[in-house]
């Protein structure tokens, strides 16, 4: 018997030391690598790195490649390297565009085009799930003397060709309770609440009714808007779509709404109010998501497939106007019988952005 953390454990206290600035250890077959978060990286941590007599790489995606007109060499990822005399201040300047319209000369940049990039494209997928802007340093060890460094200095060891796979797998899900509570929609309301076994999220399942599951459940992925749901925002459609949901299932009388945590479309709440700030200064909401170094739409809806299943089922009445969600469900097992549109909440603030996913992403508004 073991108290020693799983990998699943051992990468959600990853995502925490990452959060917090604190760096994590990645240990391949083929080398090693210690990483730092861009956005959390301090002073007195870059000095570290820098010192220990290793080219330092900042790894950013290609998205974020493609606005600094720095070359991907490894398709998804681009190795920059990062100057012996580099500062915080521009390691975060090059992570961050907040500050590109006002300051666009970050380089000339210069990326690497030999060696392997699979430890940067891991550093970049494990700082994307702790939720923080997809730009890390890394920095190259000897693969020998990974354990070591990790253990004399404190800090977590990743197996990386382990952890590579597991990150891109759903976390099974626990179901922890069920609960009634009436909603205005619906006072016949039951909440389920399931729970990630990586540490992430949980998220909510809302049924309405007792929907028969021998036929087409009418069905919602609603993704978690704080600025919609809750302030009531008016750039976006989200908090009228949830409750015209909950409105159609309560007239009715039977439907499942599911709450993913997926803030902003799956990059969350401080990267979209990031993304935000950038369509002030002009951008749309997909060029904005591209700036940052994220894709269109991050968010992972074989979580829904998985609740519905949970759930006991296996066919359903879609409210949405996304085809996408229409395909994931489809891949995902789930028969899509019918697309129930759900046309609400357009304002003069988020006509543009309405406009947008409709031009860019295929929403049928």
């Amino acid at each position: 018997m073991s108290f020693a953390p799983d990998l699943t454990e051992t990468l959600a206290r990853a995502r925490s030391d990452l959060r917090m600035g604190v760096p994590v250890v990645l240990a391949g077959p083929g080398g090693a690598a210690l990483v730092l978060a861009a956005e959390t990286l301090s002073a007195h941590r870059l000095a570290a790195a820098q010192g220990l007599d290793a080219e330092v790489d900042l790894a950013l995606t290609a998205r974020r490649a493609e606005t600094l007109k720095a070359r991907a060499y490894d398709g998804d990822v681009a190795r920059v390297a990062v100057p012996a005399a580099a500062t915080r201040a521009w390691v975060q300047s090059v992570a961050d565009p907040k500050d590109d319209l006002a300051q666009p000369m970050k380089g000339p940049l210069r990326t690497r085009r030999d060696g392997d990039a699979t430890l940067h494209r891991l550093a970049l997928a494990l700082v994307k799930s702790a939720r923080l802007l997809p730009a890390a340093l890394v920095v190259p060890l000897a693969a020998a003397d990974a354990a070591g460094f990790a253990a004399a200095e404190g800090l977590g060891l990743i197996d990386a060709a382990a952890a590579a796979p597991h990150l891109e797998r759903l976390s099974p899900l626990s179901h922890v309770v069920t609960a009634q509570v009436p909603l205005r929609a619906a006072e016949a309301t039951r909440l389920h609440i399931f729970r990630p076994e990586d540490g992430s999220e949980e998220h909510y399942a809302v049924e309405i009714g007792r929907p028969d599951r021998a036929a087409p459940v009418l069905a919602r992925l609603h993704s978690a808007c704080f600025t919609g749901d809750l302030l009531g925002s008016l750039k976006c459609d989200c908090g009228p779509q949830l409750n015209a949901a909950l409105g159609q299932m309560g007239e009715a009388g039977a439907g499942i709404l599911l709450y993913l945590n997926q803030e902003g479309r799956g990059i969350g709440l401080a990267n979209k109010m990031r993304a935000y700030a950038l369509q002030d200064q002009g951008f749309d909401t997909v060029e904005a998501n591209h700036r940052l170094g994220f894709e269109d739409d991050e968010r992972d809806f074989r979580l829904g497939a998985e609740m519905l299943r949970r759930l006991g089922v296996g066919q359903v009445r879609l409210l949405t106007n996304n085809p996408a969600k229409i395909a994931r469900m489809e891949e995902s097992g789930i028969a899509v019988a019918e697309r129930v549109p759900l046309k609400v909440g357009e304002t003069r603030f988020n006509h543009h952005y309405l406009a947008t996913k409709a031009r860019k992403s295929g929403h049928l508004l």
